[in-house]
């Protein structure tokens, strides 16, 4: 019987060849599932190619730089001007601590050898080598402070990398860096033929492969804290722009300063206006109430979006307010007060009516002929029928009498007219206020009560000879109403060089940026004639009596006012004739940044005095005919 073998079947060529195919697509199906769900794919560039200058990283150009030289001495924040350059730039600090044991032994025989080179050079006759000298003072400082523990010992590697989009933007970068930091003799060299170890050392894994480190105590190492970029973001206020310095937002409550008071000072067509309108708008939104004096119609097409009270004062309008008015107080002193307020507040208008004297910034070169004041003899009898006048309509220092209605102008006029001295003189001063040009609009009893969050005063219709007139009694008004409901509130006033070009108009705004943070107001003060509001003392003082301050573009002759007044660095001065529209310093107490004032389409088009852009508006049907209004509850109504 015989052993058959079993027979091996028949293995088909194609089939085995078909088989491997379908296992390879599939081992390379996998390997590029894998491969474009991998994060490292995503971020990882293109391709990168090391010179010995130089590396390409897909189609930028970088190079690495370490830093190998300091100063004796080196400043707080010498860092922030690299760290705050508009330039793409990557940089990494490694600092390693050093046991100050073996840095005490090693300065021990650091002294030792310069003391021994010091004796050799006088035995030999040679010039005293000062570097020895400073060097052995260093060292025994250092000594010191290390031995009683006031100082620690570091070593120090600081590594940047700097990026280009082409090898001439490259070395421009390049030269902008390092002349940077030569100005502060701080030096830096490439990492030559070590760019891929540079690469290494400053993305953020934490590798130090330059090695190149220099011995720091702390005081010396703490100067390098890079965060030194100012910043001016608070949890509550409002948002007034970009900080161009961090692009931080600007968020910031002015109230929340020595005093709510700012003013704003920029040429013409700056920005200066728009800023203060979109400060309010914003205010307006977290109950913030506003009364802004407005000389040139900027402020109705905001006032009407809002809801607000436009008031418009001119000869011909049938709007009244009565000087004379007194304010209605809680406050028991100020009550008592009250009248004798007043008084002293009408004798500063009623100079102001008779011709008051202009100060000294408006010369007679100039046409202004300087006007006298009234003299002592006017001042006494005028006080006198102030106080008599009242007396007639009832009103005393007894708070009691102060709901009775208040004397005008006219009762005044009588007054001065049927009394004794110089009375007779002084009613004919007023009489065009009362019988003559500018009769009605300030000799009648007031016929305006204003009770809405924002309340705008238009003034631009009055004569020039009445505008200040008009911008101190509607001051007076806002005061008053101020001092009767301490509410938060905002008073703007726009153009204050007029009210800055006489006294006692002047001496009235200063007055109210001194007392206005006790009635929680915050007075923002407007103007582009810069050298005239800080060529008067008053101006002066008003700026030191605000702790905001924004600063847009100025013209030159401008400039060095500011920069005396406000301590500008260099740069700032140089930039502040430069600035494009919008764009400025903005100051809050100690503090100031280089601002961009951003605001959102719809505030724009609420806001804005550019002719194209409120034509543009106006033809798309935005302003003219709004299809919603703000509600100032914090939110924005539908339709806006």
């Amino acid at each position: 019987m015989g052993v058959f073998g079993k027979k091996k079947p028949k293995v088909d060529p194609v089939i085995v060849a078909q088989a491997q195919q379908v296992r390879e697509q599939q081992e390379v199906n996998a390997a590029f599932q894998k491969g474009i769900t991998a994060l490292r794919d995503f971020i990882a560039p293109s391709s990168i190619e090391f010179m010995s200058t130089h590396f390409q990283i897909g189609t930028r150009f970088a190079r690495t730089y370490y830093v190998y030289g300091y100063p004796r001495q080196i400043y707080t924040g010498w860092l922030s001007g690299m760290i705050n350059l508009d330039e793409i730039m990557d940089m990494s600090m490694f600092v390693y601590p050093v046991e100050s044991q073996v840095v005490l032994e090693n300065l021990r025989k650091k002294v030792g050898q310069l003391e021994a080179g010091i004796m050799i050079d006088n035995e030999k006759g040679r010039v005293r080598d000062p570097g020895k000298q400073a060097a052995i003072l260093d060292a025994e400082e250092m000594r010191d402070k290390l031995q009683v523990g006031e100082e620690r010992f570091f070593r120090f590697g600081l590594y940047f990398t700097i990026y280009g989009g082409s090898m001439e933007e490259l070395e421009f970068v390049a030269h902008k860096v390092e002349s940077m930091l030569g100005q502060q003799l701080v030096y830096s060299k490439p990492a030559s033929s070590q760019q891929e170890q540079g690469l290494n050392s400053t993305v953020p894994q934490f590798v130090d492969q330059l090695q190149i480190r220099r011995n720091m105590n702390t005081g010396a190492l703490s100067t390098s804290f890079p965060f030194t970029s100012a910043d001016l973001t608070q949890d509550s206020g409002i948002l007034y722009g970009i900080n161009m310095h961090n692009s931080g937002l600007v968020i910031f409550d002015r109230f929340s300063l020595e005093n709510g008071n700012a003013v704003v000072f920029a040429k013409s067509g700056a920005g200066k206006s728009f800023t203060v309108k979109l400060e309010c708008l914003r205010s307006l939104m977290f109950g913030t109430e506003v009364f802004v004096i407005d000389p040139e119609n900027e402020y109705q097409r905001m006032c009407d979006a809002v809801g607000g009270a436009y008031v418009r004062l001119s000869l011909s309008s049938a709007t009244r307010i009565n000087p004379f008015d007194l304010p209605r107080v809680v406050d028991a002193e100020e009550a008592d007060n009250a009248l004798r307020s007043n008084l002293i507040t009408l004798h500063g208008l009623l100079r102001l009516m008779m011709g008051g004297a202009q100060v000294q910034m408006l010369s007679n070169s100039a046409g202004n002929a300087m006007v006298p004041a009234l003299s002592p003899v006017e001042e006494a009898d005028l006080d006198a029928a102030l106080i008599e006048t009242y007396a007639k309509a009832g009103i005393t220092n007894d708070p009691l009498t102060h709901g009775s209605v208040p004397p005008t102008i006219n009762d005044l006029y009588d007054t001065l007219l049927h009394m004794g001295g110089t009375g007779p003189q002084l009613a004919q001063r007023l009489r065009k206020y009362t019988t003559g040009t500018f009769a009605g609009i300030f000799s009648q009893q007031s016929n305006i009560d204003i009770n809405n969050p924002l309340v705008v005063f238009n003034i631009r219709d009055l004569e020039d000879e009445l505008r200040p007139v008009a911008m101190y009694i509607v001051l007076n008004y806002i005061w008053n109403k101020t001092k009767g409901d301490q509410k938060r509130r905002i008073l703007v006033v726009d153009e204050a060089w007029q009210l800055m070009r006489y006294e006692d108009s002047a001496n009235f705004l200063f007055s109210l940026a001194k007392r206005a943070r006790k009635y929680n107001l915050g007075i923002t003060t407007i103007t582009q004639d810069v050298e005239d509001f800080m060529g008067s003392r008053m101006g002066r003082a008003i700026v030191a009596n605000a702790s905001m301050q924004i600063l847009l573009k100025q013209s030159t002759s401008a400039v060095d006012v500011l920069s005396d007044v406000f301590k500008l660095t260099s740069e700032e001065k140089k930039r502040l004739s430069q600035f494009p529209v919008g764009q400025g310093l903005f100051f809050a107490g100690q503090n100031h940044v280089h601002i961009q004032i951003t605001a959102s389409p719809t505030e724009t088009g609420l806001i804005t005095t550019n002719p194209e852009q409120v034509q543009q508006i106006e033809q798309q049907g935005e302003i003219t005919q709004p299809q919603g209004t703000i509600d100032l509850n914090n939110r924005l109504m539908p339709g806006v």
